[in-house]
C-alpha cells in the first residue's frame, strides 16, 4: 500500500458535478455579488486577502481544486496524480500532472504545460514576493514535458505533493500576458494584475480597485453549455449588515459574501423570505496578531520590520505580557455576542480539520483574570495611579486595529474592557476592510504593515493539509520592504525549531504521524503567544432563493464551482 494513501480524504478522483439544465449558455443574465470588502487587485500572488483571491477566482483556475466536502477534484487536470496511477513517484520525489486537452485561454491561445512552468518561475523568483510561495517549498524544478504535462521535481520525498497549482489561492497564470512581471516588476504590472485572461467561466470586463468588478462570460470556456450567466458583477463598499439586507430583504443583489453580522439581525432579515443564510465550517479562526517587532512612527522606514530580530517590541515582547492578553480574554462571550452557531471558541490556529486540532491550549477557553494579573505582577509591571501598568517607564498601551465591521468594532469593544481589568490601555482604530486587506504597498493601513501593536481579522487555508499554511510562519515569510510587503507572518515570528520542525512536516507521511507534528507547529505559536485565536468561524453567507447551484465551500474559494450557478425556473 502507498504511504500516500489516507493522505487524500478521498480515493476518488471522477467528478460529478450537480449541473443544472441550462436553456443555453449565458441565458440567465447578470448575477450580482455583494463583496462589502472590495477587491483590490485580481492576482491573487500579490495579495493574500480573501476577497482578491475570490475575484481572481472567477477567472484564474489552478490544475486541482477542493469541492464543498474538501475532496480534491481536477480542474484544468485531467485526473488527481496518485501513486497508484503513476502521477506520483513511488519515491514520493516527483508528481506530474496531465492537463486537460483542448482547454484555451479566453484570448485564444491554447493553455499549456508552459504556462503552469511559467507560474512556478514567477512564483519562486528570488526578487519578488509570492504569496504562495510556501506552496513551492521543497520544489526543485517545474518543467513541462510536453504540451499537457507537467512534472514537478522536489527537493526531498514529498507525502503531500499537492501544494503547488491546487487550490484557489495557487492558480496559473498566462506565460503570455505576465512573461515581463517576474521578481520586482510583479507589482509594477498593473495590467495584468488587474486584468488576468483566464481558462475559467468568466473574464474581466473592467476593474475599478476598491469598488467594482464586471465580468462577462468566457465564450471559450470548455463546457458548451457553462456559464448560465452572461455577466457578473462584483460589487464593493458599504458594509455586511448592508449586503445582507441587499440579499435577504430588498432582493437588490443574488449573494452577499463574509457576513460577519449579529446572529439575531440575520435571523430577522431571512424572515422576509427573499433569500437564504448558508454556513459551512472549515479552518477560519478569528485571531489577534502579536506584533513582536517595534511599529514606532520615530523609525521610519524600520518601522514594525524584523531586522533579524534586532528591532523588539517595547513589551509584547514579554511572554508574560502576551499570555496575560490572552488569559484576559472571555472568548465564550465573543461567541455569544458576535457570532452564535457560527462561532466556536478556540484556543487554536489550526482547528480544523478534528485530526489536527489539538488540545494542549484549551487552559485559554477559561477565562483568567486573577492569573492574568499575577503573571504582570510578577513580571515587574506595576499599576500607575490611572490603573494602567508601567515597567522602566513603558506603559501597557496598545494601539488594537482591525477592518470596520460591526461585529468586529463590538469585539474589539468587549477586549478593550476584559484589557482594562489587568491595567492595560486600549485605543481602538478600525480600517476600511478595502485598505486594511488591500495590496498597495504604499499604503500604511494594510495588515501587511501592520502599522500597530495588535490586528484582528479572520483566515484560512484551502483543503484539509495544513502544510503550506503552517509554513506561513517561516522566517522567509515575514513581510518587509525587500519582498514588497508581502508574505503571511504578520506577527514578524521567527524561531529555528520551528523552521526544523516545519521542514520535518514537509518530510512527514501518514495522517497521524502529519497530525502530530502540525499540532506541535500549533502549540508553539500559541505557547510563544505571537498569535491569540478567538473564535472558530463559519463561512456566512446569503444567496436570492431564485439562485442554484451554490455550494457554499469552506475549504477553497466561493467560486470554484461558480460555472454551475444558475436561475431557478
Amino acid at each position: 500500500m502507498s504511504r500516500l494513501r489516507g493522505l487524500i480524504l478521498t480515493t476518488t478522483i471522477l467528478v460529478v458535478f450537480a449541473t443544472a439544465a441550462y436553456a443555453q449558455r449565458g441565458a440567465d443574465g447578470e448575477l450580482r455579488m455583494l463583496y462589502w470588502q472590495a477587491p483590490s487587485v485580481l492576482n491573487p500572488f500579490l495579495s493574500g486577502g480573501t476577497k482578491d483571491i475570490h475575484a481572481a477566482a472567477f477567472v484564474i483556475e489552478p490544475l486541482a481544486r477542493y469541492d464543498d466536502n474538501a475532496n480534491m477534484v481536477p480542474a484544468l487536470a485531467a485526473e488527481i496524480p496518485t501513486v497508484e496511477n503513476g502521477g506520483v513517484a513511488a519515491d514520493l520525489k516527483s508528481v506530474t500532472w496531465k492537463l486537460r486537452k483542448g482547454v484555451t485561454w479566453s484570448d485564444g491561445t491554447p493553455f499549456t504545460a508552459a504556462d503552469v512552468a511559467f507560474t512556478a518561475a514567477y512564483c519562486m523568483h528570488p526578487d519578488g514576493g509570492c504569496n504562495a510561495a510556501p506552496r513551492f517549498e521543497n520544489v526543485a524544478a517545474v518543467e513541462a514535458v510536453d504540451d499537457h504535462t507537467v512534472r514537478i521535481s522536489f527537493k526531498v520525498a514529498m507525502p503531500f505533493p499537492y501544494g503547488p497549482f491546487v487550490g484557489s489561492t495557487c492558480p496559473v497564470i498566462q506565460k503570455k500576458q505576465f512573461e515581463g512581471c517576474l521578481g520586482a516588476k510583479a507589482p509594477e504590472c498593473t495590467a495584468q494584475n488587474f486584468g488576468p485572461i483566464g481558462t475559467g467561466a468568466f473574464k474581466v470586463k473592467e476593474f475599478r480597485p476598491n469598488d467594482v468588478v464586471r465580468y462577462e462570460m468566457n465564450e471559450r470556456y470548455r463546457n458548451p453549455d457553462q456559464p448560465a450567466f452572461a455577466s457578473v458583477l462584483v460589487k464593493g463598499g458599504g458594509d455586511a449588515v448592508s449586503a445582507a439586507r441587499a440579499v435577504l430583504e430588498t432582493g437588490e443583489f443574488d449573494y452577499a459574501w463574509n457576513l460577519q453580522v449579529e446572529p439575531e439581525i440575520l435571523a430577522a432579515m431571512e424572515k422576509a423570505g427573499k433569500g437564504k443564510v448558508v454556513s459551512a465550517f472549515g479552518t477560519l479562526v478569528e485571531r489577534l496578531i502579536v506584533q513582536l517587532t517595534n511599529p514606532d512612527p520615530a523609525l521610519g522606514d524600520k518601522r514594525s520590520t524584523y531586522q533579524d530580530g534586532k528591532n523588539p517590541h517595547p513589551f509584547l515582547s514579554d511572554p508574560a505580557v502576551r499570555r496575560a492578553l490572552s488569559l484576559a480574554i472571555d472568548r465564550n462571550i465573543l461567541v455569544e455576542a458576535g457570532y452564535g452557531q457560527a462561532g466556536r471558541v478556540t484556543c487554536n490556529i489550526l482547528p480544523a480539520p478534528p485530526a489536527y486540532a489539538s488540545t494542549a491550549n484549551d487552559w485559554c477557553k477559561t477565562q483568567d483574570v486573577a492569573a492574568a494579573n499575577k503573571l504582570l505582577d510578577e513580571a515587574g509591571w506595576v499599576r500607575g495611579s490611572d490603573g494602567i501598568r508601567a515597567r522602566d517607564g513603558v506603559r501597557l498601551s496598545i494601539l488594537y486595529q482591525t477592518s470596520t465591521n460591526s461585529v468586529r468594532q463590538g469585539t474589539q469593544a468587549l477586549i478593550k474592557q476584559m484589557w482594562r481589568q489587568i491595567g492595560v490601555e486600549t485605543e481602538l482604530k478600525n480600517i476600511s476592510a478595502s485598505v486594511f486587506f488591500g495590496s498597495d504597498p504604499a499604503s500604511p493601513d494594510t495588515y501587511q504593515k501592520f502599522y500597530a501593536d495588535i490586528q484582528m481579522y479572520a483566515n484560512q487555508f484551502n483543503g484539509t493539509d495544513p502544510q503550506a499554511y503552517m509554513q506561513g510562519w517561516l522566517c522567509k515569510e515575514i513581510p518587509g520592504p525587500d519582498n514588497q510587503w508581502i508574505g503571511n507572518n504578520m506577527p514578524r515570528y521567527c524561531d529555528a525549531e520551528y523552521e526544523k520542525l516545519a521542514a520535518e512536516l514537509a518530510k512527514t507521511a501518514g495522517i497521524e504521524k502529519r497530525a502530530a507534528i502540525a499540532k506541535r507547529l500549533n502549540d508553539m505559536l500559541m505557547d510563544y503567544g505571537a498569535l491569540i485565536p478567538l473564535v472558530h468561524r463559519g463561512e456566512v453567507g446569503a444567496h436570492a432563493l431564485s439562485l442554484g447551484g451554490v455550494r457554499i465551500n469552506a475549504w477553497d474559494a466561493l467560486q470554484w464551482n461558480i460555472n454551475e450557478w444558475h436561475r431557478r425556473k
